[in-house]
């Protein structure tokens, strides 16, 4: 663990965005603490927080860096940053390996975690049809992402990265929409990566308050 250092606040819900920042800080042995917002009482448009993340979104980190705090709102920019803050920890250091695993990671976001946000969006606004379809679109990238796993450990490679935290955690979400029997290869990694400790710890976070 990175003792040497201001704990970093996190400040969230129990959401796949918050999660997967959980599981990075916990994989990069970055001490933090977890500040837990009611998002049903609104606890995210308060000015308090405002001030911090002007979308009202979740999550927020502040690290405590010297003479001014860094303040990061963007889960993805968030990973990144735990990555450049400890090298290895969450992104192999060689070019090529490192490479790969971003590849991997942009994967995940882009076809699978947004495509299924934007279901979620239209499926709050009472366009089932739409967001039904949005939603096999995220599905079938999840389970297409198989073949990532076929010769490697792990989603970027041989070692654990963010590409496993960003799959791990829109697969968790999503994982009563996925025939785990029909791959063997995308549950024997599933549940490689759910038995983790930085994930388990991660995963609860929220539910205990504190990092």
């Amino acid at each position: 663990m990175a003792t040497n250092r201001h704990p970093i606040e996190l400040i969230g819900a129990q959401t796949g965005n918050c999660l997967r920042v959980a599981i990075a800080l916990e994989e990069a042995g970055l001490p933090y603490q977890v500040r837990l917002l009611d998002l049903r009482q609104g606890n995210q448009r308060d000015p308090a927080h405002l001030a911090l993340n002007p979308a009202g979104k979740v999550p927020t980190i502040i690290d405590r860096l010297g003479e001014k705090d860094l303040i990061l709102s963007q889960s993805n920019a968030i990973l990144l940053y735990a990555a450049e803050v400890m090298p290895g920890r969450l992104l192999p250091l060689d070019g090529r390996d490192r490479a790969a695993a971003l590849e991997r990671y942009f994967y995940f976001l882009t076809d699978v975690i947004a495509v299924s946000h934007s279901a979620f969006f239209l499926r709050s606004l009472g366009n089932h049809e739409a967001s039904a379809v949005l939603d096999e679109r995220s599905n079938g990238a999840l389970r297409d992402a198989a073949r990532f796993v076929k010769d490697t450990r792990y989603m970027g490679g041989n070692s654990f990265s963010l590409a496993d935290i960003a799959a791990f955690t829109i697969a968790s979400a999503r994982r009563r929409h996925i025939d785990w029997n029909a791959d063997a290869h995308l549950s024997r990694w599933f549940d490689e990566v759910e038995q983790r400790p930085s994930v388990r710890k991660g995963m609860k976070a929220f539910k205990r308050g504190d990092g």
